[in-house]
């Protein structure tokens, strides 16, 4: 049975200054990270797939990388953000099943990307994006696009079920 698909940006495992940057309710980066992966395995299964949008951690260390992605349930494919410095082959061998340093779309109408793109009502498309945290000028969502920052999610990944919910209505 396929399971379900969940999208999740801006965790920035490792990253102590992002608790006081983004005013998020954690102690320190290891209170941080023992709550980002209690609630993502709260909330996904193993046979479940995670987009994370960007800014997964900030270590340089392939061994701290993997050790994170692998404690983290569902298959994972990250789009690398501006926090995301190693190349794509060296996120696959921390455990991501794919990492693309582009944009991708999904589903044919969905454009996943780290930052938040340029997109009209005339288009065709709509964007799943991180990057701005809890910055007021971006809205939660709209008719054309939706922020997945841990922000704006509890701290969980959202389910595709929500985001479409959200922005499409239905």
């Amino acid at each position: 049975m396929a399971g379900k698909t969940f999208f999740i940006a801006d965790t920035h495992f490792g990253h102590e200054a992002i608790i006081r940057y983004e005013n998020r309710p954690f102690a320190n980066a290891k209170e941080q990270e023992e709550q980002l992966i209690k609630n993502w395995n709260e909330t996904v299964d193993d046979e479940d797939t995670v987009y994370v949008l960007g800014d997964f951690g900030l270590s340089d260390s392939k061994e701290e990388t993997r050790r994170v992605c692998r404690s983290l349930k569902g298959k994972k494919i990250l789009i690398l953000g501006n926090h995301d410095t190693q190349t794509p082959e060296w996120y696959r061998a921390c455990g991501f099943a794919e990492a693309s340093p582009w944009p991708i779309i999904f589903e044919g109408f969905w454009i996943l990307s780290h930052e938040p793109l340029y997109i009209n009502e005339n288009m065709p498309y709509a964007n799943i994006y991180g990057h701005v945290h809890a910055n007021p000028t971006y809205k939660n969502y709209s008719r054309q696009s939706i922020c997945v920052c841990v922000e704006r999610t509890d701290y969980r990944p959202i389910t595709f079920d929500e985001v479409r919910k959200k922005v499409l209505g239905d």
